[in-house]
C-alpha cells in the first residue's frame, strides 16, 4: 500500500511538475516575423489553427485549457501582437485576452499618389489596399471629412504616427484627419489668409515646390516665383505638375511633347493650381510656402552645374539666358528624357 501510495505522490509530482513547465516555461516560440494577427472577425478556432500553422505552440491543449476557463474563447480581440521568444503560456493568453497589441507606426513621407498612400495602408494594417482606394476615390465617402477626391491628399501631414493594426481606414483617416487639423490651427492658417490661400492651396503650391528642388534655401523663393504668377494670372508652367500629370516622375528633361500633354494637372495648359497636390509635402515644405519672402521673381531654373540649386529672374530675357545654360548643360551630359 505505501508503495502505491509513492508510486502515486511521484506521479502526482510529476504531473505538476509537467503542467506547470506548460503554464509557465519559456515553451512560447516567436513567429518568423515576432508577430501574431489576429484579423477581425477571427474565431477561437482560427485563433487555435494560426498558432498551431505558426508553431508558436508544440500543442494546444494546455492553451485551449486555460483559455477556456479565463472565457477567452468567447472574446476575442484582433490585433497585432508582439510575441517573445521563450516567453510562458499564461503570459501569452494574458496579452491576447487584454487585447494588449503593438501599435503600428505610419511613416508618412512623399507619397505622390493615391495608389501610393493607399500600398503604403495595406502594407501596414489589415485595411486592404483595394478598400483604400476605393475609399478615396468616392466623393460620398470623403463627403463626412469635408473632403473630396482632388483635396483627399491635402489630409496627410507628413510624420510618424501610432495606430492600431486592425484599425479600419475610415478611422485612420480621422486620426490623421485629426492631426491635420491640429497642425493647421492658429497660426499657419493666418499665414495662408494673408497670402490670400486656404490650407489646401497652401498644401498644393508645397507640394509643387517638394518636387522642385530638396535645396531649403531655394524654397520659400521658388514658392514666391509661383505665387507671384498666381496673382498675376499667369499659368504656372512647373514641370512637375506635367510629371505627375504623365505619371512619369523619372522624366529629366520635359521637352514640348510633354507639354501637349492634355490634363487638368498640367500646368502649362491650365491656369491657376492644379485640382489637388501633386505629392504629400515636408512640414518645412510647407513652412517655406507660408513664410515665403516678397520678390519679383517669376521665372526660375536649374543652375548650369546642376548643385541642385536655382537661379531666379524677375523679366524674361534675363532667364532665356539662365535656361540657355541650363539646357547646354543637359546636352553635354547627353540627358534628352
Amino acid at each position: 500500500m505505501k508503495r502505491i501510495f509513492s508510486v502515486f505522490l511521484i506521479v502526482l509530482v510529476l504531473t505538476g511538475l509537467y503542467a506547470g513547465w506548460n503554464l509557465l516555461g519559456p515553451i512560447v516560440s516567436a513567429p518568423e516575423n515576432k508577430f501574431f494577427y489576429i484579423k477581425t472577425g477571427s474565431s477561437y478556432e482560427d485563433v487555435i489553427q494560426e498558432i498551431n500553422s505558426q508553431k508558436i505552440l508544440s500543442n494546444t491543449f494546455f492553451f485551449n485549457l486555460i483559455a477556456t476557463s479565463l472565457k477567452y474563447d468567447k472574446h476575442v480581440k484582433p490585433g497585432k501582437y508582439l510575441v517573445r521568444e521563450g516567453s510562458n503560456l499564461l503570459s501569452l493568453i494574458r496579452m491576447l485576452k487584454s487585447g494588449n497589441q503593438e501599435a503600428v507606426r505610419l511613416v508618412i513621407t512623399k507619397l505622390r499618389t493615391k495608389e501610393d498612400l493607399a500600398a503604403k495602408i495595406g502594407a501596414n494594417f489589415e485595411a486592404d489596399s483595394a478598400e483604400v482606394i476605393k475609399f478615396i476615390t468616392s466623393n460620398d465617402s470623403l463627403a463626412s471629412y469635408h473632403l473630396d477626391t482632388n483635396t483627399i491628399m491635402t489630409t496627410f501631414i507628413p510624420n510618424s504616427y501610432l495606430i492600431w493594426w486592425n484599425s479600419s481606414f475610415p478611422k485612420i483617416l480621422s486620426r490623421l484627419k485629426k492631426q491635420h487639423d491640429y497642425f493647421w490651427e492658429g497660426e499657419r492658417t493666418q499665414k495662408a489668409k494673408q497670402k490670400g490661400f486656404t490650407p489646401e492651396q497652401i498644401y498644393t503650391i508645397a507640394s509643387i515646390v517638394e518636387e522642385e528642388t530638396n535645396m531649403e534655401s531655394d524654397k520659400g523663393k521658388i514658392a514666391s516665383v509661383y505665387i507671384n504668377r498666381l496673382k498675376k494670372g499667369m499659368k504656372l508652367e512647373a514641370d512637375p505638375t506635367v510629371k505627375y500629370a504623365m505619371r512619369y516622375f523619372e522624366l529629366k528633361r520635359v521637352a514640348h511633347v510633354h507639354l501637349a500633354y492634355v490634363s487638368p494637372y498640367n500646368t502649362y495648359q491650365q491656369k491657376g493650381l492644379p485640382p489637388g497636390p501633386i505629392c504629400t509635402p515636408s512640414i518645412n515644405t510647407i513652412d517655406a510656402v507660408l513664410d515665403a519672402p516678397e520678390t519679383d521673381y517669376i521665372f526660375f531654373v536649374a543652375k548650369p552645374d546642376l548643385n541642385g540649386y536655382s537661379n531666379f529672374a524677375n523679366n524674361y530675357q534675363e532667364h532665356l539666358k539662365f535656361a540657355k545654360q541650363y539646357q547646354m548643360a543637359l546636352d553635354q551630359l547627353n540627358i534628352k528624357h
